[in-house]
């Protein structure tokens, strides 16, 4: 049953949350990156590229709370679902998260190969995205406008306003004290006000800064593997 909803966009703490969550009890929480370790996950995720409402039980199966694309895009949609979860939207300042997510979506962040010319280790990760490709298409277009082609650059005007825009209705649909609206950096002390748990002692997760990001894609190339990021997450 889900007990905790992310709603904040890629690149907000949303790896950092993931861990977070799960040292708290919320987990197993799914990311972006259970659909990398467990790419037929995608056949779950699929229907949505072409609008079809999703089995919300099937798909979340296993899963106490979210973060990330695309269970984050579904916040109203998983709200909706489980009227007892909370919502989390992270947030950060709209042109740092822009320099972040614009190297994410680049070609110049996640590794842009065909799945045959990978190494034989994370093939299938590397085809799950390429067949994940329409949904991402569909929440890039509803998110930031038009404009957006996964893969490609997106100006920052469209993708800050775009980012003010979804904190905005969020913070308009759920009822405050249904809402958190978290910037990772304000650590244990809200989250855990919010989730009523204790404060745990020791430091709050911080990962998945662009760095380690970049050297976990570079060696995904080079030895064929996903390093070990979770207990884990980041931003």
């Amino acid at each position: 049953m889900m007990r905790v909803i992310g709603a904040g966009l890629p690149r907000t703490g949303t790896a950092s949350m993931k861990a977070a969550l799960e040292r708290l009890g919320f987990g197993p929480c799914y990311h972006m990156f259970e659909i990398l370790t467990h790419p037929d996950h995608v056949d779950r995720w699929l229907p949505a590229a072409s609008g079809a409402a999703l089995d919300w039980d099937r798909v979340m199966a296993g899963y106490q709370s979210c973060q990330d694309w695309p269970a984050g895009f579904f916040w109203k949609e998983l709200a909706d679902a489980y009227p007892q979860a909370k919502v989390i939207v992270t947030v950060r300042d709209p042109h740092r998260w822009y320099a972040s997510f614009r190297w994410l979506t680049s070609r110049t962040g996640f590794p842009r190969m065909e799945p045959a010319q990978a190494p034989e280790g994370i093939r299938p990760a590397l085809e799950a995205m390429r067949r994940l490709t329409p949904l991402l298409e569909r929440l890039g277009r509803e998110t930031f406008g038009p404009d957006w082609r996964a893969g490609e650059d997106l100006a920052e005007a469209p993708a800050v306003a775009g980012f003010r825009r979804h904190v905005a209705r969020v913070r308009a649909t759920v009822p405050a004290d249904r809402l958190l609206v978290f910037d990772v950096r304000e650590g244990w002390g809200p989250l855990c006000r919010f989730l009523d748990v204790p404060v745990p002692d020791e430091p709050f997760p911080h990962l998945n800064e662009r760095g380690a990001m970049a050297a976990m894609f570079e060696q995904m190339v080079r030895k064929g593997r996903f390093p070990e990021m979770f207990p884990a997450g980041g931003d």
